[in-house]
């Protein structure tokens, strides 16, 4: 049986790490370097790290960013943020990043996605899907700054068309509040695509990561619940696993 996955998630403007609220309102909480070396020790199953000013600034995430922080993880690092094209896939990959998030440039366009997967393989190409509310309707592109009428279930069958390997499902309105995750958007996308499916925000507590994998979910990523409260990965794993999630257990 697959383990299921517990990944923490850091946000970077691009320098700093950063705190949130619905994808604004974003605010310097320390050094991304340092806060991996923290979850390097924790022993978490994979990192994800975005940068949510990337894509609305016209740049790529840093690969020098990219480069120190995957210089201190032994885990599998999923790294986005203004990825626009295969010559910004590869400089990340490069970069020390095992895998490459793309989400404003996938809703544009598939043809990245295509040709990363075609190059790199499909292991390698995660889809951000950024789902605006409960409601499902829609997505948003370049850091939720910008609506597109689009299901959030056709968008990821799409990708999964053009070669995408992975999903990382994220919710704006439920994102750094953790009060809970959308499940029922969890539900509809893990039903409707192969891959894996990452559900990610508004997680607060272990038992709003164990209905995320109730509800489908391969892996959950969660930001705030780790960095601002007690609550660990090791700790997530402990509370999954007795409560009947099979997941990887630390020696």
């Amino acid at each position: 049986m697959a383990k299921h996955r517990v990944a923490p998630t850091l946000l970077t403007d691009g320098i700093s790490l950063v705190k949130g609220e619905q994808f604004r309102s974003w605010r310097t909480v320390g050094s991304v370097v340092a806060a991996a070396r923290v979850f390097s020790m924790r022993d978490v199953d994979e990192l994800v790290l975005l940068d949510v000013a990337a894509s609305r600034e016209g740049r790529c995430i840093d690969p020098a960013m990219v480069k120190s922080v995957a210089a201190c993880m032994s885990v599998p690092l999923a790294v986005g943020g203004g990825v626009r094209n295969l010559r910004d896939f590869e400089a990340t990959l490069r970069a020390g990043a095992d895998k490459v998030v793309i989400g404003t440039s996938a809703a544009r366009d598939l043809t990245v996605v295509r040709e990363s997967a075609r190059r790199f393989g499909s292991q390698a190409v995660v889809i951000a899907v950024d789902v605006v509310d409960d409601s499902s309707i829609s997505i948003a592109i370049e850091g939720g700054t910008t609506v597109v009428e689009c299901d959030p279930v056709d968008f990821a069958r799409e990708v999964v068309a053009a070669g995408a390997g992975e999903i990382l499902l994220q919710s704006i309105a439920r994102d750094g509040l953790q009060k809970g995750m959308d499940l029922a958007t969890i539900r509809r996308v893990t039903s409707a695509v192969s891959v894996p499916v990452i559900a990610s925000s508004g997680a607060g507590s272990y038992e709003d990561l164990w209905l995320a994998f109730q509800n489908g979910a391969d892996a959950v990523s969660a930001g705030a619940m780790f960095q601002f409260t007690e609550q660990t990965p090791r700790g997530a794993r402990n509370y999954l696993s007795e409560h009947g999630i099979a997941v990887r257990m630390a020696d």
